[in-house]
C-alpha cells in the first residue's frame, strides 16, 4: 500500500495538472470505486460537474482536491489505485474505474485506475475554517511529520501516554499519520531503535531523534519518487519510484547491515514483517533501562 512519500508524489503531480481546472463531467465505470460516496454514483457525477478544483492536498496517506471551497474530492489509493493524467485519445486502461473530463482545451483527463478495487473516490464537506479544506472524514487523523502544524512536543507526550511499543505507535494514525510499515522500519533502523521498544521509555531527545529520521527517510523517498515494490504504484504520468534501491532495513533479510555488517533479520509482526539489525537495534530487556 502506498505510504506518505508515494501519495505526496501523486499529490505533486495532481497539483501541477488539475489545479484551477473546471470539471466538465465525470463517468463512473465501476460502482465499487465510489462506494464511500454513500449517495451513489449518480450523485457523485452530478456534484462534480462544474466544480472548480483547488490545489491538491494531502494528510498522511490520504489526498484530496478542494472543490469550490466547501467540498472536497477525497481519494484513497488502497492497494492498487492510480490517479493518472491521460490524453483524451489514450486507450482506456483495463481497470479504469472513474474518468473526469475538464472544461478546457488542454486535451487531458484525470483517470482513476484500480485493479484490486480497494481504493476509491468520494465527495465530502470540509471541516469549517480548515485552512487545508480538510474533508470531514479526516478530522480525526493526526498531522503528519512533514506538515508545518505537526507538534513534536504533543507527539512525545501522547507517545509516552499510549503505553504500547514504538512501531505500533508509529502506525497509529491518531498519533502521527502517514508512517507505514516500510518507513517505520527504515526510521527505526536509522534511530537504532528496536520495534518492540516500549513507548513509555522514550525520552524527549530520543523522540526528537526519531522524528528527525522519519522526516529524513520520507524526504529521501520523495526525492527518489517513492518506493515501488509493487508495479501498480506509479505517479500521475505512470512512472515508478526507485527508493527501494536505497532501503537500509525493509526487504533486506539476511543482507549485511550497512552500519555494522550483521545480517538483517525479519520477524512476523501484526500480519506483516519487521526488518531490523539485531546488533544495532537490540531488543528491550525487562528491568533494564534502554539507551
Amino acid at each position: 500500500m502506498p505510504e506518505l512519500p508515494e501519495v505526496e508524489v501523486v499529490r505533486i503531480g495532481l497539483e501541477r495538472w488539475v489545479t484551477g481546472r473546471t470539471v466538465a463531467d465525470a463517468e463512473v465505470l465501476h460502482p465499487r470505486a465510489v462506494r464511500r460516496h454513500l449517495a451513489g454514483a449518480a450523485d457523485f457525477t452530478d456534484r462534480l460537474a462544474g466544480a472548480l478544483i483547488g490545489p491538491a492536498r494531502r494528510r498522511g496517506k490520504y489526498l484530496w482536491l478542494p472543490l469550490n471551497g466547501t467540498t472536497a474530492l477525497l481519494g484513497h489509493l488502497g492497494m492498487s489505485g492510480q490517479l493518472l493524467i491521460q490524453p483524451h485519445a489514450a486507450p482506456d486502461e483495463t481497470h479504469l474505474r472513474v474518468r473526469i473530463r475538464f472544461d478546457d482545451e488542454l486535451g487531458t483527463e484525470l483517470r482513476f485506475v484500480d485493479q484490486r478495487t480497494f481504493g476509491g473516490l468520494s465527495l465530502h464537506d470540509v471541516v469549517p475554517g480548515s485552512p487545508l479544506a480538510l474533508p470531514v472524514p479526516l478530522a480525526h487523523i493526526a498531522p503528519d511529520p512533514l506538515e508545518d502544524v505537526f507538534d513534536e512536543e504533543a507527539f512525545h507526550t501522547a507517545l509516552r501516554r499510549r503505553r504500547t511499543t514504538i512501531k505500533r505507535a508509529l502506525l497509529d494514525q491518531s498519533l502521527i499519520s502517514g508512517v507505514g510499515n516500510i518507513y517505520a522500519d527504515e526510521a527505526l533502523w536509522r534511530s537504532r531503535l528496536h520495534y518492540e521498544r516500549p513507548t513509555a521509555t522514550m525520552t524527549r531527545p530520543r523522540t526528537a531523534e526519531l522524528v528527525t529520521h522519519i522526516r529524513e527517510v520520507m524526504s529521501d523517498a520523495l526525492a527518489a519518487g517513492g518506493t515501488s515494490f509493487d508495479s501498480l504504484y506509479v505517479n500521475v504520468n505512470g512512472e515508478s519510484g526507485y527508493f527501494d534501491r536505497s532501503l537500509d532495513a525493509y526487504g533486506r533479510e539476511d543482507e549485511p547491515c550497512r552500519r555494522c555488517g550483521t545480517g538483517i533479520r525479519r520477524r512476523p509482526w501484526m500480519n506483516r514483517s519487521s526488518y531490523f539489525c539485531p546488533r544495532c537495534q537490540r531488543p528491550p530487556v525487562p528491568g533494564r533501562d534502554p539507551r
